[in-house]
């Protein structure tokens, strides 16, 4: 197999963000995923996202799996750290990662069968534990590289190309990350741009677990007639919650909406998400009103987007573990090993 990787030379008027870099630094190889593929639509808002936030390559860790999503992070951000696990284990490596060196930011990217199916617990478990890091799933309701099977997300009803009905409960990860106390939660679409750029920007700033749901087709399997992860019964069933502004914090806030019609949600690091609501009177602050708009919207079948839930002064992993500041892989032998009398105290407390 060939892969053509993209020229390093860049057109002189590229404007650059506040780095120097331009949009295409934050590039990677070029895809050999399906044209029209909704994962390279998800590729290019997080380049957008990572280039919009004056993100230094070096400082960002991407993790994956197996699948065609966990391809994906070898076509965005070239120059970040990179790991692609075993089928299902991304989590847990990227919780070893974090807890080893919590100066990086982690982003995971998965599919609904890499996280739906065989690696559901490792997803569960990394959730409520509140590993801080930005977790995607790339969600096609469809097992692309085995031809076409339905995942676990596929849709009770729904149809695949040769026509079979699927007869099993689909699995909610949106509904079940909200349950396991994830503290930002949202569904986008890959074919939409404008919110998936500005969801993804907020996930990276945000402290604790942020996931983000991507309704992703699959134009090879799952983008026909019957099926309920295809771009046309997304566009048709979406409904909307919010619509969203990421504000950095060296940024000037304005708001130009009436009262009633925005709500401002300050995150740990100062930076502001400005939403304005779609749905009357609903608040994003809420776990509850979250779970149950989601259940309101499922059964009239429609696709609930936007952000469902954040929590503003969320912890994360090293704070309930009372970790050290300073990143465990930096620690010498003095912090590693205290002698013998502490030791001792360590022991003796435990009897």
């Amino acid at each position: 197999m060939t892969y053509i990787t993209k020229p390093r030379l860049h057109h002189p008027l590229l404007t650059p963000n506040g780095l120097g870099f331009t949009r295409r630094d934050y590039e990677g190889k070029v895809s050999t995923l399906c044209a029209g593929c909704g994962h390279d639509s998800i590729s290019a808002a997080i380049i957008q996202a990572a280039y919009e936030l004056d993100l230094p390559p070096h400082r960002l860790a991407k993790l994956s799996g197996i699948g065609c999503s966990s391809k994906t992070p070898d076509y965005f951000l070239g120059d970040s750290h990179g790991f692609n696990s075993v089928h299902g284990r991304m989590p847990s490596v990227l919780t070893g990662a974090n807890a080893a060196n919590r100066d990086l930011i982690y982003l995971g990217v998965s599919g609904d069968g890499d996280s739906a199916s065989i690696g559901l617990g490792q997803f569960a478990h990394s959730i409520r534990r509140g590993v801080n890091m930005t977790y995607i799933v790339e969600n096609n309701g469809v097992y692309g590289l085995t031809k076409g099977q339905f995942s676990a997300t596929s849709d009770l009803g729904s149809k695949s190309k040769r026509g079979v009905v699927n007869h099993d409960q689909s699995i909610d990860l949106v509904g079940l990350a909200l349950q396991l106390g994830a503290s930002f939660v949202a569904r986008s679409f890959s074919g939409d741009k404008a919110q998936l750029v500005p969801l993804v920007k907020a996930a990276l700033a945000h402290k604790g677990p942020a996931f983000i749901d991507v309704i992703s087709p699959c134009v090879q399997f799952n983008n026909h007639v019957g099926s309920t992860k295809s771009f046309d019964y997304i566009r048709e069933h979406n409904a909307a919650l919010n619509r969203i502004d990421f504000i950095e914090p060296r940024e000037e806030i304005r708001v130009d909406y009436a009262p009633g019609e925005v709500e401002l949600v300050t995150q740990h690091d100062g930076s502001m998400l400005r939403l304005r609501k779609l749905a009357a009177q609903y608040d994003p602050t809420d776990r509850v009103a979250a779970i149950t708009q989601l259940q309101l919207h499922q059964a009239k079948g429609e696709v609930v987007t936007g952000l469902l839930y954040i929590e503003p002064d969320a912890k994360d992993l090293h704070d309930h573990l009372g970790t050290v500041r300073t990143p465990l892989n930096q620690l010498g032998d003095a912090e590693l090993v205290p002698g013998s009398e502490a030791l001792a105290v360590i022991n003796e407390s435990l009897r």
